[in-house]
């Protein structure tokens, strides 16, 4: 932990498998039996990512845990202590970071089973269902200190339809955050193409103390996807 008290992470970093990933690479043996060409490139591309092993090595159920624990060593995101609700959580590596950066309960939700890890709450079905907020509020017994969502809406192929879909899910979560956080809390999202809409930006910075945009290095060159941080609740 940091000199100045923020709770940062304080694993290992990521760097050390860097310098294998071009004799990983070189393996291409279990991609020839892939039926496409794209399943060739997806497991060509796992095999030579050094967050792929770093995640494999860590513990971790997904290479985005690198990205909260990135955005966390930025922008001092959770505390110990925290209530965490992870939205999208499957298969649950932002659930692991928040458990090992200290917070009190962390509470995921996603449409998709999820593995039970230990300690945590993990509840199917949709956050804009009544009865998921009710079992929610449950078990925080109150309100959040921070939110998570790394959501993704399943793609078309069709631009404007898959940017249609991804700001509806920014909108659920924004609007999530604003009825679950107490005053002072955090929210994070992931967000595409350029950021957060001039709508959904002026509504953060009506709300939160705080609004920045990062992308983390975890996250992919080619991928579209940045997150906005909303720091300090008004409520």
């Amino acid at each position: 932990m940091a000199d100045d008290g923020k709770r940062r992470w304080t694993g290992k970093g990521v760097g050390a498998g860097k310098g294998s990933a071009g004799r990983t690479a070189k393996k291409k043996t279990p991609a020839y039996n892939a039926r496409t060409e794209s399943s060739k490139r997806w497991i060509e591309r796992q095999l030579s990512d050094p967050y792929v092993r770093q995640a494999q090595s860590d513990g971790f159920r997904s290479r985005a845990a690198y990205k909260l624990i990135e955005l966390q060593d930025r922008f001092d995101i959770i505390q110990k202590g925290d209530c965490v609700v992870d939205l999208g959580a499957a298969p649950g590596g932002w659930v692991q970071v928040a458990q090992k950066l200290g917070a009190k309960t962390v509470v995921g939700i996603d449409l998709l089973d999820v593995e039970p890890i230990v300690g945590a709450v993990l509840l199917k079905g949709d956050v804009a269902d009544d009865a998921i907020m009710d079992e929610l509020t449950s078990h925080l017994g109150g309100k959040a200190d921070v939110v998570l969502s790394d959501m993704a809406a399943n793609t078309t192929g069709h631009r404007q339809t898959d940017h249609l879909r991804t700001v509806a899910l920014v909108e659920l979560a924004i609007a999530f955050a604003l009825e679950t956080l107490k005053p002072g809390g955090n929210f994070c999202s992931k967000v595409f193409q350029g950021g957060t809409s001039p709508d959904l930006l002026t509504n953060l910075k009506k709300n939160f103390e705080s609004v920045s945009h990062a992308k983390p290095p975890a996250s992919r060159t080619h991928s579209p996807e940045i997150y906005v941080v909303a720091k300090g609740f008004r409520g």
